[in-house]
């Protein structure tokens, strides 16, 4: 989980192993350097994130057309709908509450922030080579369509299935076949009969709006947002401070630093070590 995902990564990658990918981090922080190194070698990089499986299942015998927008799902979280004056006294327990998904304490926090979509913005920027504008975030609270694409001629595809994490890990495992499934189907007539879509709160949840940012700025400022996220979410869940004071901190400390380009292995690391002790 989390930064510590890049070095096994790249030197998977590195022994011409293929890699199911279900760490984000590792691209939110290397992205240049891991997708250049999948280039050098030729092997393959899967993902294993439901919203990233979708998409890149959406894009499969579609690798020559040219994409409009990348369109990516969140469920909301625990706290969607709810605004900024409402989450001020946000406890542990009640972050820990998605409404869908059952995940450990770091990512289930990044939910409920809205940075773990965040970091897929990034994810998805390198995995799919598409700057961030062309990326659209729909907060769709049933889970069931998983993220799609849209196409120069306006025409969309998304990959629909039951919340059920197996269903992307079976595919990249087995892939490129499918791999059979004897557990639940999707039934339309229950769960997929009334599909919503919203906009995100960025106002609400700042931490979206921030990967954005990073992701605009590119270099170094993706890995200090995800180095300073990774300490400030470990102590909102050692109850040091609040949920808002986890985001605000958050902010300043990507909006003080100056990013850095053109970044080795070595330089990532140093930067996620030194933004680290500083936050």
């Amino acid at each position: 989980m989390g930064m510590r995902g890049l070095e096994p990564t790249y030197h998977a990658l590195m022994n011409g192993t293929d890699v199911a990918l279900a760490n984000k981090e590792t691209l939110v922080a290397g992205g240049s350097v891991i997708m250049d190194l999948v280039k050098r070698t030729g092997r393959k990089l899967l993902p294993i994130d439901s919203e990233h499986s979708a998409i890149f299942q959406c894009l499969e015998g579609n690798r020559d057309r040219k994409v409009k927008k990348i369109l990516l799902t969140c469920s909301g979280g625990p706290f969607r709908g709810r605004k900024r004056s409402q989450l001020t006294t946000v406890t542990r327990e009640e972050a820990l509450k998605h409404p869908r998904w059952d995940m450990g304490a770091k990512i289930t926090i990044d939910s409920a922030t809205l940075m773990n979509k965040g970091l897929e913005v990034i994810e998805a920027k390198w995995l799919f080579d598409v700057e961030p504008e062309n990326i659209q975030v729909l907060v769709h609270p049933q889970s069931i369509v998983h993220s799609g694409v849209e196409f120069m001629d306006n025409s969309v595809l998304c990959q629909l299935g039951v919340p059920d994490m197996r269903i992307p890990i079976s595919l990249a495992l087995g892939y490129p076949e499918r791999l059979d499934n004897p557990d639940r189907e999707l039934d339309f007539f229950t769960e997929g009969s009334n599909l919503t879509f919203e906009k995100p709160d960025l106002e609400t949840f700042k931490c979206l709006g921030l990967a954005f940012f990073a992701a605009g700025e590119g270099g170094s400022s993706p890995v200090v947002m995800n180095a300073a996220n990774e300490v400030l979410v470990q102590r909102f869940l050692e109850g040091r401070i609040g949920f808002l004071e986890m985001q605000d901190k958050l902010w300043d400390t990507v909006h003080a630093h100056k990013a850095v380009k053109d970044l080795t292995l070595e330089d990532i690391l140093s930067i996620d070590k030194e933004t680290r002790e500083r936050v």
